[in-house]
């Protein structure tokens, strides 16, 4: 869609953060461009052929790739005029709408994605969100004394107070969890916009930030993304991660039958932490969200129980979600 406010043509586009779980690995549906970073799925919407937007987000998803969305959510919509935009830029002003969709497919990798598609795991763009080992050591080594460093410019800091009413050490502290705050999985938007703000993502560079150092995007700080797309991903991410604790949104992304174990390992995944088996069990247990099939694993091993989702517990209970079960 192009419209006109006096002389700026106005464009809406939709872009779609679509995720998959593989081997305990969450992905994102990416499009490839030669000599391009990788980018979301995306299309602009049409208001005479499109009924709705998330119409028209199934249909250009499904046209450009061949998958066929399930569950799907509006995420948030981007309106800023191009963070790399000048004052004598006279190009479409891109109102861009982001969506989480979420797919179950048995395995991406093996999906007829068309060449220029792809699933990658979302901790290429966003490795300081993997603690699922351990607190990523880049954090300390790498990121941490960059941020630490810019926290300390005086003369800016001058500036930010006098606009807002935290420090940037305050800000840094929240965000990463530094000195005695705790790390929040959820703040992952956060974290991304502080870095750009300090001037150490690929994008910031791209966008021309004084503050911005080389244009390179091979860096500790993840795999750089098309136009705001890595931004419109830490949205989805942190949408995500919240949704699992209030509700059962982790079994769109399961099989009809799963054992404990994989609905575990599904969780941590997501939320890039690792969980106590126990505590993990007892939560699934108590919520009442599974329940058992009869039925076992036949692979080689051990056999173990196979589960599926108790549908009634959406009646039941207001927030059916997994709410605490972390180390």
């Amino acid at each position: 869609m192009t419209a006109r406010v006096g002389d700026t043509p106005i464009e809406i586009g939709l872009a779609a953060a679509i995720v998959a779980v593989e081997r305990d690995a969450p992905t994102i549906l990416v499009s490839l461009t030669p000599g391009e970073e990788d980018g979301l799925p995306y299309g602009q919407f049409d208001p005479i052929a499109d009924r709705t937007l998330e119409i028209a987000l199934r249909a250009f998803v499904s046209d450009q790739t061949g998958l066929s969305l399930g569950y799907v959510e509006q995420l948030y919509t981007f309106g800023d005029r191009g963070r790399h935009a000048t004052p004598d830029d006279l190009s479409a002003h891109i109102v861009s709408i982001g969506y989480l969709a979420l797919t179950r497919i048995a395995s991406p990798r093996a999906a007829a994605l068309p060449a220029n598609a792809a699933f990658k795991s979302w901790y290429r763009y966003f490795p300081w969100e993997d603690w699922r080992g351990g607190r990523p050591a880049m954090l300390d080594a790498v990121m941490l004394p960059a941020l630490e460093k810019w926290a300390g410019d005086k003369e800016s800091e001058r500036t930010d107070t006098r606009l807002r009413a935290l420090t940037r050490t305050e800000r840094l502290n929240l965000c990463f969890g530094n000195g005695s705050s705790p790390w929040d999985e959820e703040k992952v938007l956060e974290r991304y916009e502080l870095l750009y703000e300090a001037g150490l993502l690929f994008e910031a560079a791209r966008d021309g930030r004084d503050n911005a150092g080389p244009l390179h995007p091979v860096s500790a700080f993840g795999d750089p993304m098309r136009h705001d797309h890595r931004r419109i991903l830490a949205t989805a991410m942190g949408r995500l991660r919240a949704k699992l604790k209030y509700r059962p949104v982790v079994f769109e992304l399961m099989p009809a039958e799963f054992t404990l174990t994989i609905l575990q390992r599904t969780v941590e995944a997501i939320s890039g932490r690792h969980l106590h088996k126990q505590n993990f069990r007892r939560l699934v247990e108590n919520g009442a969200l599974v329940e058992p099939t009869g039925g076992q694993t036949t692979t080689k091993g051990r056999p173990a129980a196979l589960f599926r989702f108790r549908r009634n517990v959406i009646q039941e209970r207001p927030a059916p979600g997994l709410r605490g079960g972390k180390r």
